[in-house]
């Protein structure tokens, strides 16, 4: 018993001092631990530094190697250029020796050498005389260039002169071009007042006649109202009806401004079906025109003056109403008045 009880007693004295060291041993660890992760940090922050270095150290070394290439390249250009200059010293140096090895063969030549010179001296001299010469003739060049510049630039100012007057003109053209067309716009309107005053008329003296109409500015009549079918020869109604319209253009004429340069056109229009091949007419245009004419004379006939009528054939190329029915082939066939400028 007592040494069961001694041995439990060493037994738990050991216990406590193992429980000690495992604590000490941990502390140590982590101790270690904490150093080893701090040198990591440091370690890691140097690296990256050494990195930016070498980075730039890299940069310079490339920028280093262009210069060193651009400096071969200078130092090759220049090592050729210096074998050129040497091969050209070599062949100076060659022809020297060659004029020596020359010259001391033809010492007794010397007379004529000196001779040569001296013409050499004089050729120098007259060359001196045709420099001079040249010279002067380039100081008289300059001083015609130097007057042709005078004359340029006074052309030129001429023609700034010139395009301001020209921009002077433009503006008075452009002014006028306004005023003409104001002006002209008003002797449309006093001509479209006119004309409205005497279709008016017109409209009040044949309103009780069928196949006469008005169609925006123009004044309509049937062909049947005026000739006879494929006839160009005005009918007695036709005759009244143009008297009725004469004495109203002889009262126009007398209405509007002398300075109105008026005119009443006769247009003749055919409808769309051949001429027949027995008639006097070879073609509608023919018949179109010869109706428009025969409308022209007789109101001539009536005192209206020629210069204030005109006479147009449109053959049927410009129908008011299309188709081939009977009705559309009668308006077809007309005598238009028109009241316009000449």
């Amino acid at each position: 018993m007592p040494l069961r009880s001694r041995r439990r007693e060493v037994r738990a004295d050991y216990w406590p001092g193992f429980v000690d060291a495992m604590a000490t041993l941990l502390l140590v660890i982590i101790f270690l631990l904490s150093l080893f992760m701090l040198a990591q940090f440091f370690l890691s922050q140097e690296l990256s530094g050494r990195e930016s270095a070498l980075e730039r150290l890299n940069a310079q070394i490339a920028e280093l190697s262009q210069l060193l290439a651009l400096e071969r390249a200078g130092s090759s250009e220049q090592a050729d250029e210096v074998t050129e200059m040497q091969a050209s010293l070599d062949a100076l140096m060659a022809q020297r020796d060659q004029l020596r090895g020359q010259l001391a063969g033809e010492t007794e030549n010397s007379e004529a050498v000196n001779e040569e010179i001296a013409s050499l001296r004089a050729r120098l001299e007259s060359e001196k005389d045709l420099g001079s010469d040249a010279l002067s003739r380039v100081a008289l060049l300059n001083q015609q260039l130097r007057a042709l510049r005078r004359q340029i630039a006074a052309l030129e100012e001429a023609l700034e002169a010139s395009e301001a007057r020209g921009e002077e003109s433009q503006t008075q053209l452009a002014d006028l071009g306004r005023r003409l067309n104001v002006a002209l716009a008003q002797r449309v309107q006093i001509l479209n007042r006119f004309r409205s005053d005497f279709f008016g008329r017109l409209r009040d003296i044949l309103a009780e006649r069928s196949g006469i109409e008005v169609v925006g500015d123009r004044f309509v009549f049937q062909s049947e109202v005026l000739f006879p079918t494929g006839s160009a020869s005005l009918n007695a109604a036709g005759r009244e009806e143009l008297a009725k319209l004469a004495a109203e253009l002889k009262q126009l004429d007398t209405e509007i401004p002398d300075d109105i340069d008026w005119v009443l056109r006769v247009d003749g229009h055919t409808d769309n079906r051949p001429v027949s091949g027995g008639g006097r007419y070879a073609s509608n245009w023919e018949l179109s025109a010869a109706r428009a004419i025969s409308v022209v004379q007789d109101l001539i006939s009536e005192g209206v003056p020629p210069s204030r009528l005109v006479a147009a054939g449109f053959g049927e190329f410009q129908p008011l109403v299309e188709g081939d029915s009977p009705e559309a082939l009668e308006k077809n066939r007309r005598i238009e008045l028109k009241l316009t400028q000449r």
